[in-house]
């Protein structure tokens, strides 16, 4: 980076730390991403992404850099951003258009409702019916203890394992070969398996609780 570089990539906890000891200079930054706005800005990397932003805008020129903000959904503070970072002729480019919801078609969604005690149960019972003994089933839980205890619950009769921030990512890619082997078929996740997974055939993905 002190030599120079066309290109960095980073989180913003880490751009952070080096433009503060010295050894970023963002001055002639001339294109700025900013990659799952939503995500990262909603999740208390606002203040970062501004202190770091900060170092490469001035207020009301036209020789600031072109940025790109790329968001999975648009919250009015999404838009907040733009203004503040993009020019006042920025374009937006919407994938989804009107259609609210963009779901597979050859896919069916149910809502179950029960009350949280019951919820091992009818997972079990969800997952042998529209699943079976030989299809395979995702089910997603908020937090790693809830994964942990759902996968060791005698309610799933299939054999099951569970995928989380605090496994080694040795394991987890262990456990996610055996989950595209078939070694197993029912695999309880938390948000870390949703992203960036390829894996066919799966019969089944269980919410076990509405997404927030």
């Amino acid at each position: 980076m002190r030599s120079g570089i066309d290109i960095l990539v980073g989180t913003p906890g880490r751009i952070k730390d080096h433009l503060q000891n010295g050894k970023l200079d963002l001055t002639k930054v001339r294109h700025v991403v900013l990659d799952e706005v939503d995500q990262m800005l909603d999740m208390g990397f606002a203040e970062q992404v501004e202190d770091i932003l900060r170092v490469a805008y001035k207020k009301d020129s036209e020789d600031n850099p072109q940025t790109l903000l790329f968001s999975a959904t648009c919250p009015h503070w999404v838009y907040d951003v733009a203004k503040k970072y993009m020019k006042s002729r920025y374009e937006q480019i919407d994938l989804i258009g009107k259609r609210t919801q963009k779901a597979a078609t050859t896919v069916e969604h149910l809502a179950i409702e029960c009350h949280w005690s019951q919820r091992a149960a009818v997972i079990g019972d969800v997952i042998q019916v529209y699943s079976g003994s030989h299809g395979r089933t995702i089910v997603f839980c908020e937090t790693k203890k809830e994964a942990n205890e759902l996968a060791l619950n005698a309610s799933i009769k299939q054999d099951c394992q569970s995928l989380h921030g605090d496994i080694p990512q040795k394991q987890r890619e262990i456990t996610l070969k055996g989950f595209r082997n078939g070694s197993f078929k029912v695999l309880v996740a938390t948000n870390v398996a949703a992203r960036g997974l390829d894996i066919p055939e799966v019969d089944l993905v269980v919410q076990s609780s509405p997404p927030k």
